[in-house]
């Protein structure tokens, strides 16, 4: 359980979540992102409690998890025109080569994602926050299986959606040579008050 946690994330900035295997930060980012609910406390965009709207604030957000979400019968591409079309409601070609360029995966565009590599599908999954825009990025150990050209493409990118205002919250044990606030987690325990700042 979280105990006396309480933290913001303002426009054009970094959380980075540091602690021991265990110490709650997967836990924390899947609460960020909705997917589990805080017994106690809240979770707020600005000043609006995300329970209020949560279809609204899921747009808000990108989140990456230690699952890669990539439906394997689809194209590389088709899964990246998925993800727009949830997020924007409009299919976006240019949104969708530019995110390919990104990560080097357009000369497996027209691929099932079943036949990539593990690195490959990391590199789709993360192509996915570049093809769509969301103002907040939950990223959860998102260089594992990257070789360190990926890494520093990653490091890009998060760099970039910073300086257009973007907010990251990130658990990662790899090296990220971005500015950011820390938020140590030396133990599992139950959260008071979730909140960040920033425009919808």
């Amino acid at each position: 359980m979280f105990a006396d946690l309480s933290f913001s994330i303002n426009e054009g900035e970094m959380l980075y979540l540091k602690g021991p295997n265990g110490s709650g930060k997967s836990t924390l980012l899947r609460l960020m992102a909705g997917l589990l609910r805080p017994s106690i406390g809240s979770l707020t965009w600005g000043e609006i409690d995300v329970s209020e709207d949560e279809e609204l604030f899921k747009n808000l957000i990108h989140y990456v998890g230690h699952q890669d979400a990539i439906k394997t019968a689809l194209t590389v591409e088709e899964n990246l025109s998925f993800w727009v079309n949830i997020k924007s409601g409009t299919h976006k070609k240019n949104n969708i080569r530019e995110a390919l360029n990104h990560f080097s995966l357009e000369k497996f565009a027209k691929i099932p994602a079943k036949f990539l590599s593990a690195g490959q599908r990391k590199r789709l999954n993360l192509a996915r926050i570049c093809a769509s825009w969301a103002p907040l990025w939950l990223l959860d150990e998102p260089s594992n299986s990257l070789d360190v050209e990926s890494s520093n493409t990653l490091n890009t990118v998060m760099s970039d959606h910073q300086a257009k205002g973007g907010m990251i919250a990130i658990a990662t044990h790899s090296k990220v040579d971005l500015a950011g606030n820390y938020l140590d987690l030396p133990k599992f325990t139950e959260p008071k008050m979730l909140s960040w700042g920033g425009n919808d």
